[in-house]
């Protein structure tokens, strides 16, 4: 399996609130994608002068901030099978978010702790 990033995500209901915080960090806004599944999803993707990465998604569909791992992969089933034979479960049922550019979803883990799995689809050409 091979693994192209894993940083640290913090899903929220206010991203705007800990972009600010993570700005004062000295980490800058490199990538935002919004419109996840067709919902108010926003995701945004920060970066510092050391080259640590945080990831901030807001989403009105958790109950409080979650903290997760999020794990960027170049075969998403591969991964999806190596995480299941573990023990982790789809936190989505069996459902798979695929927005023609990424394929991803939260895996949890026995334990509770959860990776966010994203495979980007890489266009040929």
């Amino acid at each position: 399996m091979q693994i192209t990033s894993f940083n640290p995500l913090i899903i929220t209901k206010n991203a705007e609130e800990t972009i600010k915080l993570f700005e004062a960090l000295g980490f800058e806004r490199r990538h935002q994608k919004t419109g996840i599944n067709g919902k108010d999803i926003v995701s945004v993707s920060m970066k510092d002068a050391n080259g640590f990465h945080v990831d901030i998604t807001q989403t009105d569909s958790v109950p409080q901030d979650i903290t997760s791992i999020r794990m960027n992969v170049r075969d998403f089933d591969e991964a999806y099978e190596f995480l299941t034979a573990r023990g982790f479960k789809n936190a989505q049922g069996t459902k798979v978010t695929d927005t023609g550019s990424s394929k991803a979803t939260m895996m949890v883990s026995p334990s509770g702790f959860t990776i966010s799995l994203v495979e980007h689809i890489r266009k040929d050409g």
